[in-house]
């Protein structure tokens, strides 16, 4: 057994070795030809050393960054060539690829960088940390309840912007001797004053009802899915209402373990088709489009499962019911916002619409779903969050500019290390959510 997995060990890094040269060649051919501009005076970086399996971490960031870029130039830092080329196709801001240290050490001797944002924990943004003119601040890629919310690694940032008193509560619980007030910003979720779009069903009367399920997990502790034990029950029940509409959302890997699940999930898309062309006003949606904004904003109630979901929908400040999963062994930590939820259980799913009229007109509810979101993002009206994501940044330039007149004559020298690796995998993710 040794012998197999040294052998299937080696295959995997010689694998990824070539797959990062061609990339890498692929790239350099590119720049060659179609140089990227590189803005002047650039104030604020994002370092994003991930490859691009963990680039849905940064694209959410994109609306948010692209605004702040209207009044401080903004840039993105990559390392890993794939990733990189993915990004100048797509990113709203300039992408500059930095594979080795000496190319960060070029960059900032160009600039006078203010702000570092790092949207995950990959191990090299320790080699990002050295240079200490500049305030590193975790920007996260998302609020929640999970481990990954309070890891120490916290530590390691001058600043955090956060998203609200949830997130501050469960850092001074977690973490040893971290100053919680003089780390965090809260924020709260820039990102929801850009989820509305255009919807494709028009404003009839009929309450949008949203079930964005995740899929079956692959793990009996992460077993949070829905669809096989709620889905078709909740969607047989909203598509015979004529007052009520469906936007069908699941996970893009719903049935890839569970023949049930992949069943139940092609059963609920036929049904929305066969409900289209039975009632054609009916506009019921099956999306599995890349855009994820609009479903949250406008719908009137969302039925989510255990997942970012549930915050996402939290932000936007709008009714939500979570289907409470029917496996006994996946974990529920009820201790924040889902010890309060209006929970969705699989028995009373074929009643569904009777618990979207709860959460939709019931005081109580209406009352527990303010506080949770108050507490989780604070102010959820249109634009608040941004406000404070751009309050949050001249803070810190402020204060950045209050040290380097402190620090004016301070003789500088390179923070380099040649002993560092250089070499990007291209295969392998360094960040985990």
């Amino acid at each position: 057994m040794g012998i197999v997995s040294d052998l299937k060990a080696a295959r995997k890094v010689l694998r990824n070795a070539l797959r990062s040269r061609t990339t890498r060649r692929e790239l350099a051919e590119r720049l060659a030809s179609h140089p990227e501009g590189e803005p002047s005076g650039v104030h604020i970086a994002v370092y994003f050393a991930d490859t691009r399996v963990n680039l849905y971490q940064i694209r959410q960031w994109y609306a948010p960054l692209a605004e702040l870029a209207a009044t401080h130039p903004v840039v993105i830092l990559t390392r890993s060539p794939g990733a990189t080329m993915t990004l100048m196709d797509e990113a709203p801001v300039p992408v500059v690829y930095c594979r080795r240290i000496t190319d960060l050490e070029a960059f900032v001797g160009r600039h006078d960088v203010r702000l570092v944002f790092y949207v995950n924990q990959n191990t090299k943004n320790f080699q990002m940390f050295r240079y200490g003119r500049m305030w590193h601040v975790f920007i996260n890629h998302g609020e929640s309840d999970k481990m990954y919310m309070t890891t120490n690694q916290f530590k390691a940032y001058d600043y955090a912007l956060v998203a609200g008193q949830a997130a501050r509560d469960r850092l001074a619980k977690k973490l040893w001797a971290y100053d919680v007030a003089a780390k965090t910003l809260p924020i709260g979720r820039p990102q929801a004053d850009h989820f509305a779009g255009e919807v494709p069903y028009p404003k009839d009367g009929r309450t949008v009802v949203l079930y964005a399920p995740t899929w079956e997990g692959d793990r009996p502790a992460a077993a949070y899915g829905s669809i096989a034990s709620h889905g078709v029950a909740i969607a047989d029940a909203v598509l015979a209402s004529p007052d009520h509409r469906l936007v069908y959302r699941p996970h893009p890997r719903s049935g890839v373990i569970d023949s049930r699940y992949r069943q139940a999930n092609r059963q609920i898309i036929e049904a929305i088709g066969a409900a289209n062309t039975a009632d054609p006003s009916a506009h019921h949606v099956y999306d599995n489009g890349p855009q994820l904004g609009w479903q949250l904003a406008d719908a009137d109630v969302a039925i989510t499962d255990i997942s970012a979901m549930v915050y996402d929908r939290l932000a936007v400040g709008k009714p939500i019911l979570v289907a409470r999963p029917a496996s006994p062994d996946a974990e529920v930590d009820e201790a924040g916002f889902l010890g309060s939820a209006e929970w969705l259980l699989a028995e009373d799913a074929p009643e569904v619409l009777t618990a979207v009229d709860r959460v939709l007109n019931d005081p109580e509810a209406r009352s527990a779903l303010a506080y949770w979101s108050e507490h989780h993002f604070g102010d959820t009206s249109p634009g608040a969050a941004t406000a404070r994501f751009h309050g949050a940044v001249e803070q810190l330039i402020a204060e950045w500019d209050r040290h380097a007149e402190l620090h004016a004559l301070d003789r500088r020298s390179s923070e380099s290390d040649p002993f560092d690796e250089d070499e990007d995998d291209e295969a392998i993710p360094e960040s985990g959510d």
